[in-house]
């Protein structure tokens, strides 16, 4: 089972009937999110592998993995706001565990995706999942 903020995310995306809803709604979850401080956008948080600007700052505290986020373009930055619902406040051993594209799948992402967005989302996963298990 996902984390709490995961599943309230699923069972949005349960009530809303067509892709084009689903996809305004990741980009509210993106817009929603605290801006990342501009001192955080520095080489060493952006991610390779994206058509836009991504950059995530990872954080482990007391065995726990958090991070936050930002892009310059929307539906990304709702991206990651998805995957903060997916991974944040997890214990860093369970990162690694996550069948992230098994739960993504559960919000249909896989197929509503462009080649270029979803290489996207699989870099930024990767990040996610190598900086937890450099913790």
């Amino acid at each position: 089972m996902a984390q709490p903020a995961f599943e309230e995310l699923v069972e949005d995306f349960e009530f809303l009937d067509d892709w084009e809803d689903r996809y305004r709604h990741v980009i509210e979850q993106g817009k929603a999110m605290d801006p990342l401080a501009e001192a955080l956008k520095v080489p060493a948080t952006k991610v390779d592998g994206c058509a836009s600007q991504v950059w995530l700052h990872p954080k482990i505290e007391d065995g726990v993995f958090t991070f936050e986020g930002e892009s310059d373009a929307m539906i990304v930055r709702g991206l990651i706001a998805v995957l903060k619902a997916l991974y944040n406040d997890l214990p860093v051993a369970a990162v690694a565990q996550v069948d992230a594209g098994g739960e993504l799948a559960r919000l249909g992402l896989n197929d509503h995706l462009s080649a270029q967005r979803s290489n996207g989302l699989r870099a930024m996963i990767e990040r996610i999942r190598e900086v937890a298990g450099a913790g």
